[in-house]
């Protein structure tokens, strides 16, 4: 048998070898591809743990250099800092040769996912919000609330900034660091309604399971990144808000199965086809996002595996080309 060598590439690997602000070039070219017909079908599974869950996505992009599958499977246990002092969200992405099926690389999923899921908004709030959108709202305080944060501060340039989440500490925390990152004032908001109906952006990125983002706290015009609802149970958008509006997604059918969009078709306020368009077709012109300035337009970022490949399949070029990595023997 031929002696078969995989790679490992750990998070300081991925930190190296691909810096934040690179994500952006690369997932919107990942929505580009998938909606050139470029993709490989897009594959999710979730499974629910003792103490948290278990999500599954795959799916792989035709590259210039070759085609990529890829598969991560993420941990989600949201008491694990509080209980464990262990990260909330961990796992590993996957990454063949999607011509021979041949293992290429295992990497560390985290950083990846936080960076990728922090550039499809940024990605989406250039096409999506109106142009003169310049106040957010954030909704968490967490380390995807600070991604989050840092790039709409890339896709825009922000005048006010607000945080609004459960836990007061966190938020107060939160506001001081980002104030002193950005340079512009990040004032923390109880009162979540009063802050999201002065914005012209709302990212909300918490492991809520019911909606506390409302109708009448959304102005005209105002564009939202939904990023928390990356699996069935999670909720943070009411179904009415999401059924009144625009509504843009990664992809339609996870969309449909997992994100907020899942809710509004269960509460019969919506159907899969009234989604307006997935992301990339509006990156290609194929449809139109935002048609009239008054419209609220809804971003559906359920995560998908076409970001995971794409970024990691350019950090494994880049380690390839720079000797990054560890190599591994699994066969020989």
């Amino acid at each position: 048998m031929t002696s078969r060598m995989i790679m490992v590439l750990g998070r300081a690997d991925v930190e190296r070898l691909m810096p934040v602000a690179e994500y952006d070039a690369v997932v919107e070219e990942a929505f580009r591809a998938h909606a050139d017909g470029r993709s490989l079908a897009t594959g999710l599974l979730h499974t629910d743990a003792d103490g948290g869950e278990f999500h599954i996505k795959s799916g792989g992009l035709r590259t210039p250099v070759r085609s990529y599958f890829g598969l991560k499977a993420n941990g989600g246990f949201f008491d694990n800092p509080k209980r464990f002092g262990e990260p909330a969200i961990q796992g590993v992405i996957y990454l063949a040769d999607a011509g021979t099926g041949a293992p290429l690389a295992v990497l560390d999923s985290v950083a990846i996912t936080m960076s990728r899921t922090g550039a499809a908004t940024a990605i989406a709030a250039r096409h999506l919000a109106a142009s003169t959108a310049h106040v957010v709202t954030v909704c968490g305080s967490g380390r995807q609330a600070r991604v989050q944060l840092r790039a709409l501060a890339r896709a825009r340039r922000l005048s006010a900034i607000y945080v609004w989440g459960i836990n007061a500490e966190h938020v107060g925390a939160f506001a001081r660091e980002m104030t002193d990152e950005l340079k512009i004032l990040v004032s923390p908001v109880t009162d979540i309604g009063a802050a999201t109906s002065a914005s012209d952006m709302i990212v909300t990125c918490t492991p809520a399971t019911k909606a506390f983002l409302c109708l009448d706290d959304v102005r005209p015009g105002a564009f939202i990144a939904a990023v928390g609802a990356d699996s069935p149970n999670k909720q943070e958008l009411d179904a009415r808000l999401v059924a009144s509006s625009v509504v843009v997604t990664d992809v339609r059918q996870q969309s449909a199965t997992v994100g907020e969009v899942h809710h509004a078709i269960v509460a019969g306020l919506m159907r899969p086809e009234d989604i307006r368009a997935e992301l990339g077709e509006v990156i290609t012109g194929r449809r139109v996002g935002r048609s009239d300035p008054s419209e609220i337009v809804i971003f559906d970022s359920t995560g998908t595996a076409l970001q995971d490949v794409a970024a990691a399949a350019a950090i494994y070029e880049r380690a390839v080309a720079t000797g990054g990595g560890t190599r591994v023997t699994i066969a020989s």
